[in-house]
């Protein structure tokens, strides 16, 4: 891998991950606010409104790419968009947070390497091995605040299975990624698993909705929406589908070890939460493995 792609792939995932943190720290100050299935729905229907005008065009000069492989996109339109954040937003409302953020970052990673290992044979080398384990063991630091003793307590409830197949979700999201149609340009490609995740996604908001109250909006509800659907999901996908291409699913996969970490340093800035030292202990193991599993070695993928 030239070393100007790899560079240009890692800032990208960074740049994703660092978007993609304030997903959760918006979303746990609205979830009260709206239900889990309406906030994930919105979020997309405003995110495929947002990419239509640039994106009309191309997608219906590549609709024959697009039809020729219409369940590839059904799957990966329901996986990544429809099904994974859905599952998180439920999730927040049965589980505690530490259970969230621990099978949330470790169990996607995990599970995108294996499959790639298994599907798209990818190599798991010794650096790529070393890098995993420093990313999971940073995280496990951070969510048990330095005393692994509160890890030993966990029990998976059903907000726990919730993330589990959030996790899984968009572990097989990362692995499908890989085999869009080369032919297909990223943009149209985007447009349509916003479009199509949005419409499978009506089914469960029209069941919500008539089993919840009516969403009061404001100004707030609306900002943290705008957030998610501009921020969180048209620019975090583009640049993550890019990163892919990049450095490979697995490796790309290796940042999302780090939305704990900024989602701790946002909180402390947006919450004025505070910041104790397993934050930076944490910060500094997940950083190790990033490097070590992205070393330029010759047989790196």
């Amino acid at each position: 891998m030239p070393h100007r792609e790899q560079k240009t792939g890692i800032a990208l995932a960074l740049l994703a991950v660092i978007i993609w943190s304030g997903n959760f720290v918006i979303a746990r100050d609205v979830i009260k606010q709206i239900p889990p299935i309406s906030l994930n729905f919105y979020r997309w229907l405003l995110a495929s409104i947002l990419l239509a005008p640039f994106a009309w065009r191309s997608t219906i000069a590549s609709w024959p790419i697009i039809k020729k492989d219409l369940p590839y996109f059904f799957w990966i339109s329901l996986l990544g968009i429809s099904l994974f954040n859905s599952f998180v937003y439920i999730g927040a409302h049965y589980t505690t947070a530490i259970n969230m953020a621990l099978i949330g970052t470790t169990s996607s990673p995990i599970i995108v390497v294996i499959l790639a290992r298994i599907f798209l044979k990818e190599k798991i080398y010794l650096a790529k091995a070393v890098g995993t384990l420093l990313c999971i063991s940073g995280v496990l630091f951070l969510l048990s605040h330095g005393n692994l003793n509160n890890l030993l307590h966990l029990h998976f409830a059903q907000g726990d299975l919730w993330m589990l197949l959030a996790g899984l979700s968009f572990a097989i999201y990362n692995i499908l990624v890989r085999k869009k149609p080369k032919e297909l340009q990223p943009l149209p490609f985007l447009f349509i698993i916003f479009s199509l995740g949005t419409l499978l996604m009506i089914p469960g908001f029209l069941w919500e909705t008539s089993r919840s109250s009516p969403v009061v909006w404001d100004l707030h509800l609306a900002g943290a929406v705008l957030f998610l659907g501009l921020g969180a999901s048209v620019i975090c996908f583009f640049i993550w589908n890019l990163a892919i291409t990049k450095l490979g699913a697995g490796r790309t996969a290796l940042f999302g070890n780090l939305i704990p970490i900024f989602s701790s340093l946002e909180a402390v800035a947006i919450l004025n939460e505070k910041i104790s030292y397993f934050h930076w202990v944490s910060f500094c193991l997940v950083v190790a493995g990033l490097v070590i599993a992205n070393l330029s070695f010759k047989h790196s993928t």
